[in-house]
């Protein structure tokens, strides 16, 4: 687990308004919601990017909305996650709210995490990594969007192949 995730849980477990406060911060654009700053500045002490700082901000706001007590089951990555959640809903729709997630950029990226991030109320996800691979958004090389589609796509192609295997 990452060490911010961990922070955020150390703090829940002296006291469960912190995710009432991180998850009222998301109807605010990430690092504006003065009230969250007591759960967030201190982990991030020396950090001088406006980016990054966002990303913090952003996610802590996103786990306390996603926050499950006695959530069980391997984190999964948002694209590992995504297929899941296509894969057990049947729903179409899926597949495009990933791609215009993917091609999102900084100032659509957390209204559509949040709204992805909703629909995957019943996957354990893997905040840690969400956070690594959003402070490298904006990588010309585009790595984490790949990283995230060669998750969902492995994984449907999986659950794909299990199927036809199955029908046949």
């Amino acid at each position: 687990m990452n060490g911010f995730i961990e922070w955020l849980e150390g703090l829940n477990a002296k006291d469960s308004k912190v995710r009432a406060v991180l998850r009222s911060s998301l109807a605010f654009d990430p690092g504006a919601f003065v009230p969250a700053y007591p759960y967030v500045e201190p982990f991030l002490k020396n950090e001088d990017s406006d980016w990054r700082r966002e990303m913090y901000y952003l996610v802590a706001g996103l786990w306390a909305m996603h926050w499950r007590e006695g959530a069980n089951g391997p984190p999964l990555s948002i694209g590992q996650a995504c297929a899941a959640y296509q894969s057990a809903s049947g729903s179409a729709s899926t597949e495009s709210r990933f791609i215009n997630l993917l091609d999102a950029d900084g100032d659509q990226l957390p209204h559509r995490l949040r709204q992805l991030i909703a629909l995957l109320k019943d996957q354990v996800l893997d905040f840690g990594a969400l956070l690594k691979g959003l402070l490298y958004w904006n990588d010309d090389q585009k790595h984490t969007q790949n990283a995230w589609a060669r998750d969902f796509y492995r994984n449907v192609s999986i659950e794909t192949e299990t199927t036809n295997e199955g029908g046949e």
